[in-house]
């Protein structure tokens, strides 16, 4: 595949996507050490088979006509990211999706300049919903998810909700390949 063409991602992973236009603030604001430039496929493979390695996309067109970056590692699986905090340093609007369809494990989070506007999380092995946090909007009513959460409510998600979740609010990653890119990834390290 050609450097000038994005790779998507999304399965059995996790990602942010960050209103903006600056991909090396990003990286700065996650703490990671800019490793430069990398090739699209070479980035996202790096960011899915590593616990140290994460992809940050050039901004990318999306939801309501604005400019996301997307950063995408496997280490946000297992860490997760403070999305409050994040956007409160980047003062703008960041958003979190994690999917794993074999635990069934299914989160999203948003933040705007540091105040949380949605959290939901949950485990289909156990059918639990881990967080809820704010009202679900047209996006989340659309995939099934009650409008309040109590005892008789019942909460089905999969992957595929996710994606339409973060397509909604941003871009859905997995529309990404074959397109052409905008520019290369950057790769962000840990160590």
């Amino acid at each position: 595949m050609s450097d000038g063409v994005m790779v998507g991602f999304g399965g059995k992973q996790a990602w942010l996507a960050v209103a903006g236009d600056d991909p090396v603030a990003v990286i700065e604001a996650l703490g990671l050490r800019d490793l430069g430039p990398v090739p699209w496929r070479e980035g996202i493979d790096l960011a899915h088979l590593t616990d140290d390695r994460v992809a940050v996309t050039p901004p990318l067109p999306g939801a309501r006509d604005i400019g996301w970056i997307l950063a995408t590692g496997r280490r946000f699986l297992a860490t997760g990211v403070d999305v409050v905090e994040l956007s409160a340093t980047l003062g703008t609007e960041v958003q979190f999706f994690a999917t794993h369809r074999v635990t069934e494990l299914h989160r999203w989070q948003r933040a705007v300049k540091g105040e949380p506007v949605r959290t939901f999380g949950y485990v289909g092995q156990s059918g639990e919903v881990t967080s809820w946090h704010g009202e679900p909007g047209p996006a989340e009513r659309e995939i099934g998810l009650p409008a309040e959460l109590d005892e008789d409510a019942t909460v089905l998600v999969g992957e595929k909700d996710v994606l339409r979740v973060a397509d909604a609010w941003s871009i859905d990653p997995t529309t990404l390949t074959g397109r052409p890119a905008p520019g290369p990834l950057r790769l962000g390290a840990t160590d």
